[in-house]
């Protein structure tokens, strides 16, 4: 996911005649997000290492992947120093690395498998969500390596999610609400990486978890939407945008007007009612529309961002995200 944040870089700051809530955003919004993925993510660790099956995960797996979508937009700080977001959701996944890396651990038989410090070291491909996601969704001939893969790939997940969490609760949460951090060491800095992760995670919504499945009218790709085989396609979008909403309304309140507000309720109320878990109506003309219509409310969100919120913060952007489009 990192990768695609890349894009939008932030420009310098100009005059500021109101501020982001630097501090509220990290005590009601980073932090306590942080600490259920954590919670979740070793709530999965525990049930595999008790029993693998599949019926016996799935909640837990569920739960964990609830929790990583809901703060996985915050992509600086721990996250972005120790490289954990591409690992914890490789995806898109256009050369079908991940299922090629799966196959290579279990044909092997490889120590990695129930190596946990050697398990860090196999592709990235093969150690968070989705590659969870096929071994808990697809057959596997070889029975006894999925369960080791599984297993492993949960316990990587229990130990990412507590290091990321342990970070931000012991001193960088404070550190960076305080702009006393690597990188971020004025009140600017911190201002431009709240924006930067609301900005850029709505075109990552917009272009990548609504655009790649979408494709075109003649050339739509269903088989192209994020974590399809476990029917969570949608429900990532609505806990992004759930997410992105709630991060507007503390870290910009005093930015944030009735029109924005309004825009997102009307993002998540087109994406409540398409009731297609996977996605797959991108392929049906009357289904696409309500998908191509949900689209652009998100694209409404992202012209109120870039022009409310960025405006009313003095935030001029080298590169706009809604460019290119």
């Amino acid at each position: 996911m990192t990768r695609f944040f890349l894009a939008l870089t932030v420009g310098v700051l100009t005059a500021l005649p109101l501020t982001a809530d630097t501090g509220k955003a990290v005590t009601e919004h980073i932090l306590p997000r942080y600490a259920d993925f954590a919670k979740q993510a070793r709530a999965l660790a525990d049930v595999a290492s008790k029993d693998c099956a599949v019926t016996e995960m799935l909640p837990a797996y569920t739960a964990a992947y609830d929790a990583w979508i809901a703060v996985s937009h915050i992509q600086f700080g721990p996250v972005e120093s120790r490289g954990s977001a591409p690992a914890l959701s490789y995806w898109p996944d256009p050369k079908n690395r991940t299922g090629k890396a799966i196959a290579r651990l279990m044909a092997e038989d490889t120590s990695a498998l129930t190596d946990p410090e050697e398990f860090k070291e196999v592709s990235i491909a093969a150690q968070g969500f989705p590659a969870l996601e096929r071994l808990l969704t697809e057959d596997h001939p070889d029975q006894g390596a999925a369960c080791d893969l599984r297993r492993a790939i949960a316990t990587f997940i229990g130990q990412t999610a507590g290091d990321l969490n342990g970070d931000w609760q012991s001193g960088y949460g404070a550190g960076f609400a305080q702009a006393e951090v690597p990188s971020y060491q004025t009140p600017e800095e911190t201002r431009r990486a709240l924006y930067t992760a609301l900005s850029t995670s709505l075109a990552y919504l917009h272009d990548q978890r609504l655009g790649r499945p979408l494709g075109s009218f003649d050339k739509p790709y269903p088989t192209r939407a994020e974590a399809r085989r476990s029917g969570r396609s949608l429900r990532h979008i609505l806990l992004n945008l759930g997410a992105l909403q709630d991060l507007t309304q503390v870290a910009f309140a005093d930015v944030t007007t009735p029109a924005l507000s309004s825009s997102f309720q009307e993002a998540i109320a087109r994406a409540e009612a398409l009731g297609d878990p996977s996605l797959a109506g991108v392929a049906d003309p009357a289904k696409r529309f309500k998908i191509e219509v949900l689209q652009r409310a998100v694209r409404d969100v992202q012209e109120l961002v870039a022009k409310q919120i960025a405006g009313a913060l003095g935030i001029a952007a080298g590169f706009n995200a809604l460019d290119g489009d």
